[in-house]
């Protein structure tokens, strides 16, 4: 999905480019069929695995533009490397690349992989700050809500927003919840425990979440529970809150590393494959 639009920005503006793609594989390979790899003279975006392999595949690519007089004047064309005895990887299997312009046919060739997943992520403060930044390079699809503003002018102003996420500041925080597709994602860590409260509250009653998380200690997620057994919400749904957040083992409270502990947890949950 985000090399795709890097493709699709790229063909607008007109900048010669080779798509280069794992058209097959077979065995031990760094990456599956489908993969692609956008090459340019001076710039190259994705990879198709790294080592020898990527470094042979941009070195053809870049000579197959400089060979090209024309947009289209180069079809298709196909290698086939076995990665042990070729190129000398460990891997060892067998990988068919296809190498293309970056023209309208290459692009509707391309297929828009869906996302990774949906999160609806709360809070805008420093770990929020960082787990979008991390989500930055990842396929997904991220709603982030506040009711600050500032919190999210203080991450524009080191970097753009990623072209994925959205940025909703909106008084009735928790009603946003209503408004995530079935089997979205949640990550729970505002400024206010009561806030952190009712949107935890409305997850668990639609009771159709992937993931929730919630920001805080084992002794904040007793407190939570007993509130929400108080109002009735089912204890099944309740079993399933995540508190603390972040996969078991990575110690300290950086935000930087609760962000990597927490967006690993997510990927664990939601099962999604490299690609």
């Amino acid at each position: 999905m985000i090399l795709r639009a890097h493709a699709l920005r790229w063909l607008d503006d007109a900048r010669p480019a080779i798509v280069v793609e794992v058209a097959g594989a077979r065995g031990s390979v760094p990456r599956e069929a489908g993969t692609r790899m956008l090459v340019a003279a001076d710039a190259v975006c994705g990879t198709i695995g790294g080592g020898h392999l990527e470094w042979q595949a941009i070195a053809q690519a870049r000579a197959r533009l400089a060979r090209r007089t024309t947009r289209s004047d180069e079809a298709p064309q196909e290698q086939t490397l076995a990665l042990g005895p070729s190129l000398g990887q460990c891997c060892g299997g067998e990988v068919t690349l296809r190498y293309a312009p970056l023209d309208a046919a290459a692009l509707a060739a391309w297929p828009e992989a869906p996302p990774r997943f949906h999160l609806q992520l709360y809070g805008a403060g420093h770990v929020g700050r960082a787990i979008v930044a991390l989500l930055a390079t990842i396929d997904c699809r991220v709603q982030w809500i506040d009711e600050r503003e500032a919190e999210f002018d203080a991450f524009v102003s080191q970097a753009p927003l990623p072209p994925h996420v959205q940025a909703l500041c909106v008084d009735a925080v928790e009603a946003e919840v209503a408004h995530a597709p079935p089997g979205a994602c949640y990550l729970v860590l505002t400024h206010e425990h009561d806030l952190d409260l009712r949107i935890t509250e409305a997850i668990l009653r639609r009771g159709d979440f992937a993931y929730c998380g919630l920001i805080g200690s084992r002794t904040k997620r007793a407190r939570f529970v007993n509130r929400l057994e108080e109002r009735g919400v089912p204890e099944a749904a309740i079993a399933r809150l995540i508190c603390p957040i972040g996969v078991p083992g990575i110690t300290g409270k950086e935000p930087a590393v609760l962000a990597i502990a927490a967006v690993a947890q997510l990927l664990q949950a939601t099962g999604s494959a490299v690609g």
